[in-house]
């Protein structure tokens, strides 16, 4: 699919204020290492040594799951807006839980899409998700980039091409992007990255 822009951005969309609430309410809860397949039932202490460390090679984060209303009502204007100002037009209609990750010194996630290769099962629990598939995903930037190094927001568009998300430079500026395109959270290098992470769901692509 060929994509004019390959993501949109809105800074410092959300006030401080809001920010400084999202990290409270998401350190308040139990992090855990976060994984890569969250469709798998395996929890931390049922990896093996070797799968352990193949994990923290890919994936090196902590993370907590929100589900709270008022922040997807804040989050959503700026996905319809950001998918119909860079022309994707993407159907969909539900968002995933909400998913508060914290990044420490030394700390990563490597280039992976957010879009998986199925669509969620017609069994699952959640009748929203039967079926559907991650379109849009949304990274928002919960902390002053001040209060850490490295940690930059990098989008891999082809072979040869990817580039720094550099306009998320200020507390509460959002970037959204299509859930296919890979990206990488590189190392922070020094103090600690907060941020918020959203996946918008729809039917397959036709």
């Amino acid at each position: 699919m060929n994509l004019k822009y390959n993501y949109w951005y809105f800074k410092e969309a959300i006030s401080p204020e809001i920010c400084d609430r999202i990290i409270s309410i998401g350190n308040s809860q139990t992090l855990n290492y976060g994984e890569i397949n969250r469709e798998s039932s395996k929890g931390i202490e049922d990896y093996s040594e070797e799968d352990y460390e193949h994990l923290l090679k890919t994936r090196n984060s902590h993370i907590a799951w929100l589900d709270i209303p008022w922040i997807y009502n804040i989050l959503k204007p700026y996905i319809q807006r950001a998918n119909k100002m860079a022309g994707w037009n993407f159907q969909w209609d539900y968002t995933e839980q909400l998913q508060f990750t914290t990044y420490n010194e030394g700390q990563f996630y490597d280039w992976h899409p957010d879009q998986h290769h199925y669509t969620y099962s017609n069994d699952d629990e959640n009748v929203q998700m039967r079926g559907k598939y991650r379109k849009l995903s949304s990274t928002l930037l919960l902390n002053d980039p001040q209060d850490y190094e490295g940690g930059e927001l990098e989008f891999h568009f082809s072979r040869n091409k990817s580039c720094i998300a550099k306009e998320l430079d200020k507390k509460g500026s959002l970037v959204v992007f299509p859930s296919f395109v890979y990206h990488r959270v590189r190392p922070v290098t020094s103090g600690t990255r907060h941020s918020l992470v959203s996946w918008n769901i729809g039917e397959p692509f036709r």
